[in-house]
């Protein structure tokens, strides 16, 4: 049982919007994984399709049979936090929080 894995450090959408669009893809195979990312119209979506397509170029460097691969694993980590103000009145400060992920997906024959 071979498994391929494709790490994104720092991507620039919360790790909770990630997680959305990962309950629809793990355990899917990799050609249905692919059809449902492309056609979600989210950002995670996007950043999710870019990934697995990554995957499945890292097993097919291997000289693996990428047909019989499915999703077996993908986490959404916290990344960084960049932290920025907006100004609010009477000469206060409002905290932004910018969140970032860190996705690993494993794939498995």
């Amino acid at each position: 049982m071979m498994e391929v894995v494709a790490k994104l450090k720092s991507a620039k959408v919360s790790p909770i919007k990630v997680r959305e669009v990962i309950g629809v893809v793990k355990g899917a195979s990799v050609d249905d994984a692919l059809v449902k990312l492309k056609y979600s119209n989210r950002k995670a979506s996007f950043v999710l399709r870019k990934l697995l397509e990554s995957a499945i170029a890292n097993a097919l460097d291997k000289g693996l049979d990428v047909d019989k691969f499915k999703v077996s694993n993908i986490t959404a980590d916290d990344g960084l936090v960049m932290k920025r103000f907006q100004p609010r009145a009477m000469g206060r400060a409002g905290r932004i929080l910018k969140r970032t992920s860190n996705i690993t997906i494993t794939i498995t024959d």
